[in-house]
């Protein structure tokens, strides 16, 4: 009977220590969270993660994955800053790159306007670049549409875009489980992985006369230098969309990736994403 005892307490013993070593899921203020080991794809956190809410600028991850997939890409190709693009900043009261008209600005760089200031600017001509028709509505319709076709190509169920830069019409939504797939496939081109781990650029840009200036470029996404492996990837806010984070960073090897959706503040949603990352590495 001792010994029936005994073993019990021993085993009592062993639960109680295997379950103080399992972490302890975080809470979170974000309305919608996820994260993945990115190498395995296992699940490590999931808050509402199929559940459709506006992406705010985390879209620019899209815009950026359906540049990079063009066929035959010359990254060093320019493209001239048109009117249109600055009169949709002003007309939006949108992020922007600051973009100067009659500049002639080449892919990379406004891959880099994209996502360091998450310029709405650099979005739209990124869209009238690598779009298709004879008018730029035609292009940027198209551009759109490459979006949408490309989610249906990753499996992003939820996932809908209206819009080249997250400035929806109503209908531009994904989920925390749909990003944080879509920016895992984004990391896999190395362009946008050396892009979205840059904390600030300079970058020298022919201008109109043929002559030369400098664009600087911060990233909005705090989470660079202040959590330890970070690597990316996008901020996004917005009146609907509130504060949006995809996340990602790499520690002895591991690399996690997730998404916070509709958080309440810009360091709520830092926040949460560190939350979330520290609870990824311990499991």
């Amino acid at each position: 009977m001792a010994l029936t005892t005994g073993a019990l307490i021993a085993g009592g013993a062993f639960a109680s220590t295997a379950q103080a070593a399992a972490p302890k899921a975080p809470s979170i203020v974000a309305k919608g969270g996820f994260v993945m080991n990115n190498g395995t794809g296992k699940t490590l956190f999931s808050k509402a993660a199929d559940t459709r809410r506006s992406t705010g600028s985390t879209t620019k991850i899209m815009t950026a994955r359906v540049v990079l997939a063009q066929k035959g890409l010359n990254l060093d190709s320019k493209v001239t800053v048109q009117k249109a693009y600055s009169d949709y900043i002003v007309s939006k009261g949108a992020s922007s790159a600051r973009l100067i008209v009659g500049d002639k600005v080449t892919v990379r760089q406004l891959l880099y306007g994209l996502m360091l200031p998450s310029g709405c600017d650099a979005a739209y001509a990124l869209a009238d670049k690598f779009g298709s028709g004879k008018t730029r509505a035609a292009r940027v319709k198209s551009f759109i549409g490459k979006m949408n076709s490309t989610a249906k190509t990753l499996g992003l169920k939820n996932t809908h875009f209206d819009s080249f830069d997250g400035i929806g019409n109503g209908s531009n939504y994904s989920t925390p489980r749909d990003l944080t797939k879509l920016a895992s496939s984004a990391m896999k081109y190395a362009t946008f992985r050396t892009v979205v781990k840059t904390k600030s650029t300079r970058q020298k840009v022919t201008t109109k006369s043929g002559g030369y200036r400098y664009m600087s470029w911060t990233n909005t996404n705090k989470l660079l230098g202040t959590y330890s492996g970070a690597i990316g990837v996008k901020t996004g806010s917005g009146p609907a969309s509130k504060y949006c984070l995809v996340f990602a960073a790499t520690r002895k090897g591991k690399t996690v990736i997730g998404t916070v959706l509709t958080s309440s503040s810009e360091a709520n949603r830092t926040a949460d994403a560190k939350k979330l990352m520290d609870y990824g590495f311990k499991k």
